[in-house]
């Protein structure tokens, strides 16, 4: 499907009007196809790009091969966020979240499949989704957003089972602990709030604005985390640091000023990437390790391809204020961009 553009406009005029779309584009969102060779990213036009990673990685790739394969319409507004099942691509914008099948995506069919809106308190209500979840082992979907609430989804009846209230301000982001299981909320009221999924309960409440060596009220208290069992790194207004949540310590805060606006653990590292060009690598104990610069002037967002169907796929991506979506092959330098 190609780009919507004004009706009636002259061939130069649309050409000039997709270079200004692109030269003011942002690129929230990111979800690594199910077979690992495909990636789609998401933008504030309410676009979804699906970019081929095999044929971009390809001995014999060529300038096109770093073009989407389709770009469709997905939502009116930006496209906050995505997350994909075995079988579907799930994206989210203004106050409601779609499935679209990956088979039919990958054949050009873009049509929606579903969509869904939670139960928010007035009708008049339309809230940014900002983060979407998956719990495998439910086989349900966790939304959160602007309502400050988050809503889970049974994926099998596409009904709304339950909501979780404690936030009293935007949610950011989400993140499983599978173990416990436990999802830990990230919001704009600085806290994180940790969640069982069985009880349905909040079971612990972190104030990171209120720990003096994490506290940067200059750059307020909005949260950005990541979770590996034990452990958190969270970043965002707050200084990025690595947190033990059974004491609800912070143990390691990293040199780091500009804020961070997405972070996660890979290996033995954490990455995390925010206001400037650079993917940072640090060691848990606080050391940076590296500093990779890519194409973009601040990133908002990094997905890492580990799919074991596709091991020549194994790529971190990294993308946010620009129409690219740089491609690292391994983390030591950017191997080439994507574009929208």
């Amino acid at each position: 499907m190609e780009r919507a553009v004004p009706h009636a406009v002259p061939l130069g005029q649309i050409e000039v009007f997709q270079a200004l779309q692109r030269l003011h584009m942002t690129i929230f969102s990111q979800s690594v196809s199910p077979c690992g060779k495909f990636l789609a990213a998401g933008n504030n036009y309410g676009q979804i790009a699906i970019f081929s990673l095999s044929a971009a990685l390809s001995s014999e790739a060529k300038e096109e091969s770093k073009k989407p394969v389709v770009t469709f319409q997905a939502h009116d507004g930006p496209v906050y966020c995505m997350v994909s099942t075995d079988r579907h691509l799930l994206s989210a914008g203004d106050g409601e979240v779609k499935a679209w099948l990956w088979a039919e995506i990958l054949k050009k069919g873009c049509k929606e499949l579903w969509r869904r809106q939670p139960p928010y308190r007035t009708s008049l209500e339309v809230p940014e989704i900002n983060a979407l979840l998956l719990v495998p082992k439910e086989n349900s979907l966790i939304l959160a957003g602007g309502d400050c609430q988050l809503h889970t989804m049974d994926l099998e009846t596409g009904n709304f089972t339950r909501a979780l209230r404690g936030h009293t301000d935007y949610i950011h982001c989400l993140a499983l602990r599978e173990r416990s299981p436990e999802v830990l909320s990230g919001g704009e009221d600085g806290t994180v709030r940790l969640w069982d999924l069985r009880s349905a309960q909040e079971v612990q409440t972190i104030e990171v604005y209120k720990h003096e060596e994490c506290s940067r009220p200059h750059n307020g208290r909005w949260i950005c985390l990541a979770t590996d069992s034990d452990w958190m790194v969270c970043g965002g207004g707050p200084a990025l640091t690595l947190w033990h949540l059974r004491s609800s310590t912070p143990t390691t805060v990293f040199p780091m000023r500009a804020p961070q606006k997405h972070v996660t653990f890979y290996q033995d590292l954490i990455l995390s990437a925010g206001q400037g060009r650079c993917v940072n690598q640090w060691q848990l104990s606080g050391e940076l390790k590296a500093q990779v610069p890519g194409s973009s002037p601040g990133l908002l967002s990094l997905s890492l391809n580990q799919q074991p169907a596709a091991p020549e796929c194994k790529v971190l991506t990294a993308a946010g204020n620009s129409c690219r979506v740089d491609v690292f092959t391994n983390l030591g330098y950017r191997a080439f961009s994507l574009s929208f």
